[in-house]
């Protein structure tokens, strides 16, 4: 599925496209399942442990800015969560041992959809070693209008950047106290069935969907099987139960990386869109 060069690109780069990983037939019931989703949030007014909502959802209008945890609610998301090829290239990417740990499906509905702030997944878990990668699976066709994920190219080598701010865990990088080169972000661009991959310290974000199509992605984080979450692990039976390839271990690999622990917790808790509320500044909603 991926070659030597491109292997040597996401490890020089942090990102990777992987077109038609997913046939049409599967991106076609993801979409399905996921307009059933929505559907089914005409029910609430506000978040819940699947939805998390945009502030103009309405019953007559519903807006999903995300299904939490879809993998746990419905087996087609379960399937694409394991998705043999996605093992396959994750397996040349990370290695042999491979561990999914859990996922997220973001919605951009067409004209509207939240940007999401400049962030590094590592900030929200580190973990003892950063063999970590998020697989977006594009349920539609990405492109530069409807508000595609943006990386900055080889971030992930670079420094942890703080994501704190007034004293407590934000989940977003302030722009105007660092000189990181925004300028020099790349919009992750593809065709529907096509996955991005990303290390867990790629700089990235995504601005509102300003175009008339949807942009639907479906996020999923893996792990080496033998790195482990700082924060702890609190039932090991659980947590060897998400090994996709490899034996189950008690020995996690220690490695040399710089962390910030997401701690104290951010003031509001539910997903990233709420964590970024206390945010000192927004720059990727303004934009777009």
């Amino acid at each position: 599925m991926i070659s030597d060069q491109d292997i040597e690109f996401y490890h020089r780069s942090g990102y990777l496209l992987v077109p038609e990983v997913f046939s049409p037939a599967e991106i076609a019931e993801l979409r399905a399942v996921t307009e059933e989703f929505v559907e089914r949030s005409r029910e609430v007014s506000e978040h819940t442990e699947v939805f998390d909502l945009e502030d103009d959802h309405t019953a007559t209008r519903p807006r999903v800015r995300r299904i939490k945890t879809p993998h746990l609610h419905h087996p087609a998301y379960t399937a694409a969560a394991r998705h043999e090829k996605v093992v396959e290239i994750l397996g040349r990417l990370i290695g042999p041992g491979l561990r999914f740990d859990t996922g997220k499906l973001n919605l951009k509905d067409a004209d509207g959809g939240a940007a999401v702030e400049w962030h590094q997944d590592w900030a929200f878990y580190p973990h003892t070693n950063d063999d970590l990668a998020a697989v977006g699976i594009m349920l539609d066709d990405v492109e530069a209008e409807n508000g595609p994920l943006m990386v900055i190219p080889g971030s992930h080598r670079g420094p942890v950047y703080d994501h704190h701010s007034g004293g407590a865990f934000c989940g977003a990088v302030d722009v105007g106290d660092n000189d990181i080169g925004f300028d020099q972000a790349i919009p992750v661009l593809g065709s529907a069935g096509s996955i991005s991959i990303h290390h867990c310290r790629t700089l990235h974000g995504s601005v509102p969907n300003r175009s008339a199509r949807p942009r639907r992605l479906l996020l999923y984080q893996y792990l080496a099987a033998d790195a482990f979450p700082l924060l702890g692990v609190p039932d090991i039976e659980e947590f060897d139960s998400r090994l996709l390839s490899g034996p189950a271990t008690v020995e996690p690999r220690l490695a040399d990386v710089p962390v910030r622990m997401p701690l104290p917790p951010a003031p509001h808790q539910g997903s990233i869109y709420e964590n970024q509320r206390s945010a000192a500044n927004s720059f990727l909603a303004k934009a777009g």
